[in-house]
């Protein structure tokens, strides 16, 4: 079991076992003597029972942890719905700003820093109205890196359905 610290900025920690899943499965990322989460990494890793969340002496129950990252990012729980899916699949799964989308993902067995992402992947909800003019900016940004954008759409069961997105020239 990984304990790990809440800050307002980030959730780390130094154990050993944090380093030992970094280097098995590339969840968080080395920053000097500690392992960084991004939030979803950590709600993820607490949800599987791998990960106990303290502020400061206090362990955080997983609710409470995710009504925490909720106040930074209300889409968190549609994001975690396909995080989870992806990472239960076998790929690595990284944040992805500079991208304009939610997530790198990478083929499996290929580590961040061996290659490349294979896609940039933006989540959505089943009913939410996507924004035409959004979307063909995040698959022109996808294009520029030479990747492919991917599509989670989560329904009401949580089941999420992918549709990979690509340039073609006629």
């Amino acid at each position: 079991m990984i304990n790990a610290l809440y800050f307002p900025d980030s959730i780390r920690s130094a154990s050993s076992e944090a380093f030992e899943l970094y280097d098995k499965s590339v969840f968080g990322d080395k920053k000097g003597l500690a392992i960084i989460y991004a939030p979803i990494e950590a709600l993820f890793l607490a949800q599987e029972g791998k990960l106990i969340v303290y502020r400061g002496t206090k362990k955080l129950p997983e609710d409470k942890l995710l009504t925490l990252l909720r106040k930074n990012d209300k889409r968190i729980a549609t994001k975690l719905a396909v995080y989870a899916d992806l990472r239960k699949k076998g790929y690595i799964v990284k944040t992805a700003l500079k991208f304009g989308a939610e997530f790198r993902v990478y083929e499996k067995g290929v580590k961040p820093g061996e290659d490349h992402a294979r896609w940039v992947l933006s989540t959505a909800r089943e009913h939410e109205q996507l924004d035409w003019h959004d979307f063909t900016a995040k698959n022109r940004v996808a294009h520029a890196a030479k990747k492919y954008l991917l599509l989670g759409i989560v329904d009401d069961e949580n089941d999420v359905s992918y549709y990979e997105i690509a340039w073609m020239k006629p």
